[in-house]
């Protein structure tokens, strides 16, 4: 009796979303949700040896990408169990970083963006300055520098972001000053030595007429 009072109310419900696994993005059906997470099942059959592959990729992390389109909701989530059922893999995933999008900008913006903090540099007036990185997607970068810096949106210029081993053009879309005389700045890939971003889903949900 206590352990269920303790366990926070789970609601059934059926949606459909994407999780970012083991660099592949893979449709998934919601089975139930509570304030602390879900309960989730890949779309696709699969067998014991897939169960296997997933307990070696959550070898390195158990944090992986979540996106409910229909919810409105993305982030990062943990995977705290997985169980095999009628050929279908149960995964629950417990929130860890989410965002609630109620004002329905995750539909408008053309990838998904995922918090992902690292230092790196951008070459602004012959200078490389140092960076540091808000959140990436497949499309580009936001970045917070200490300083007050003064560029036209867009600016061309070159970067580097050892943490995705990323390098190559970029370009300025918005500039923005905050507090303690610093800049946000939101910028574009133009060229990039990598075709691919490693550990970047796109969570590209088909839009319906």
């Amino acid at each position: 009796m206590n352990s269920m009072l303790l366990r926070p109310y789970r609601k059934n419900l059926t949606t459909h979303g994407l999780i970012y696994l083991a660099g592949e993005e893979e449709l998934i059906t919601i089975k139930n949700i509570s304030i602390t997470g879900v309960l989730a099942q890949l779309n696709s059959k699969v067998g014991k040896s897939d169960i296997k592959a997933i307990f070696n990729t959550l070898l390195a992390s158990t944090v992986i990408d979540l996106y409910l389109p229909e919810m409105r909701l993305a982030g990062e989530v943990e995977v705290i169990r997985v169980d095999l059922q009628d050929d279908h893999i149960l995964l629950a995933l417990e929130f860890k970083n989410v965002t609630y999008d109620v004002n329905d900008l995750l539909y408008k913006r053309k990838a998904y963006r995922k918090n992902l903090p690292g230092v790196g540099h951008i070459l602004f007036n012959g200078e490389y300055l140092e960076f540091n990185a808000v959140n990436v997607s497949v499309d580009g970068i936001m970045i917070r520098l200490a300083e007050t810096i003064y560029v036209e949106p867009g600016v061309v210029t070159v970067f580097e972001f050892k943490r995705l081993e990323l390098e190559g053009e970029i370009k300025v879309v918005w500039v923005d000053r905050i507090a303690d005389n610093g800049t946000l700045m939101g910028l574009q890939y133009v060229h990039m030595e990598k075709s691919t971003i490693k550990g970047i889903p796109e969570f590209a949900w088909p839009k319906t007429a």
